[in-house]
């Protein structure tokens, strides 16, 4: 049976890496055109095509909502060839649909990929995180202390003081607060407006300069982050939000019984994944798609957290140039 088959990350990488890559290229061509929908269903549309010719039993569990709501890679899709392993798959066909529409940094095109049972359900709720890069001692920060304790400690264990720490927040209203309490500390903040999963990512890679992260997002956006930092290594921690009895019931149709739990990185990816990004536009992990007469050029992130092997994958095409009417 196609469920049983073993999952081969290393064979399944590159294959991967081409899904992330389509979406990217596909979306690229409507970067600053101010139509969030079209560039986000032109991602869509080609993830999907490219998940198909995988040889794979797949079940997409972080996607782009219920099915009532996505008309493709709709949370409970199933994509593949259905003749490979059977695996979870958690996307993001476009994180960062304002910064694609508007060109500004940080654009992703983002795909996760493990065992079948291997990835949290996460409703599309709000998730409080919090996460750092790797090379700590376990809980050095927690989602129970305040935002000024999680610099404190992070600069203690860093051995340094709290104005040497950058934490990236997520520019809401709703984080105002921590905003000012984080600031009263004297560490620097770096603020996005939006794309969390590149913002977790930041943890983990020492060029960008962010220490940690923290604030609400979107619980699915918690899942993908979280397998990134599975590859990379760091810590992540998430806990459920819910404003109102519909997404509490989404919870439990989601089969999550307790809804104050905190999720560690490894209880919200259990299992060994794959993970692959592509820059749509330009930002501190990856350059934006590269448009030239007649080409197009991508780069991707492609990462398994079974070897914590990292590669970044070049990928030149040729292209028809749009013809003038």
């Amino acid at each position: 049976m196609a469920a049983s088959a073993e999952f081969h990350d290393r064979m399944l990488s590159l294959g991967l890496a081409r899904v992330s890559e389509a979406a990217a290229l596909a979306s690229a061509r409507l970067v600053g055109h101010g139509d969030e929908k079209a560039a986000d269903q032109a991602a869509v549309n080609a993830m999907r095509e490219q998940l198909n010719m995988l040889d794979i039993a797949g079940v997409v569990v972080i996607g782009e909502g219920e099915r009532d709501e996505a008309p493709m890679l709709y949370i409970g899709e199933e994509v593949g060839t259905g003749k490979g392993p059977g695996v979870d798959i958690a996307l993001d066909p476009l994180e960062g649909t304002t910064l694609t529409a508007k060109d500004m940094p940080n654009a992703l095109t983002v795909i996760a990929m493990g065992p079948r049972g291997s990835m949290l359900h996460a409703p599309d709720v709000y998730m409080d995180k919090l996460a750092i890069g790797p090379g700590f001692a376990s809980d050095v920060v927690t989602l129970e202390m305040s935002p000024a304790d999680r610099v404190y400690a992070l600069a203690s264990a860093k051995g340094c003081a709290a104005s040497d720490i950058t934490v990236c927040i997520l520019e809401r209203p709703r984080h105002e607060e921590m905003i000012a309490e984080v600031r009263s500390t004297g560490a620097s903040i770096r603020l996005i407006t939006d794309g969390d999963v590149a913002g977790v990512m930041h943890c983990a890679e020492t060029s960008t300069g962010i220490d940690m992260y923290m604030g609400a997002g979107g619980a699915p956006e918690g899942v993908l982050a979280a397998a990134a930092l599975k590859c990379m290594g760091g810590q992540m921690y998430g806990r459920l939000l819910f404003r109102n009895d519909d997404e509490r019931g989404r919870a439990g149709k989601a089969g999550i019984a307790d809804l104050d739990r905190i999720y560690t990185r490894d209880e919200m990816v259990t299992e060994d994944v794959i993970f692959a990004a592509t820059g749509v536009t330009g930002g501190s992990i990856l350059p934006s798609v590269r448009r030239e007469p007649g080409w197009m050029t991508t780069e991707t992130l492609i990462m398994r957290s079974k070897t914590g092997s990292v590669r970044r994958i070049n990928y030149r095409t040729p292209v028809e140039s749009p013809q003038n009417g």
